[in-house]
């Protein structure tokens, strides 16, 4: 069985606790991966470890928010 995680994405005043599987991640974060990697083309739109997709996502939301003075962060809470 696929371990779940729970990451928690905060900035801009709000924060939101997103809970699964690496897989189930990708697929609900996949915009944000495509947008950063079209600026980026060293961001990997489909990671396969729960740490690459953290790694990946927040390199995402930089390239997303460059010019923003509040950006978006992401850290993993809990293994479930």
């Amino acid at each position: 069985m696929p371990k779940e995680y729970m990451v928690k994405l905060g900035g801009r005043g709000h924060d939101r606790l997103v809970t699964g599987t690496v897989e189930q991640l990708v697929k609900d974060f996949s915009y944000t991966l495509e947008i950063g990697a079209s600026w980026n083309k060293r961001i990997n739109r489909y990671p396969r470890t729960i740490k690459s997709l953290l790694k990946n996502l927040q390199s995402s939301y930089e390239q997303r928010e460059a010019a923003c003075y509040n950006r978006t962060f992401v850290i993993l809470i809990e293994k479930l």
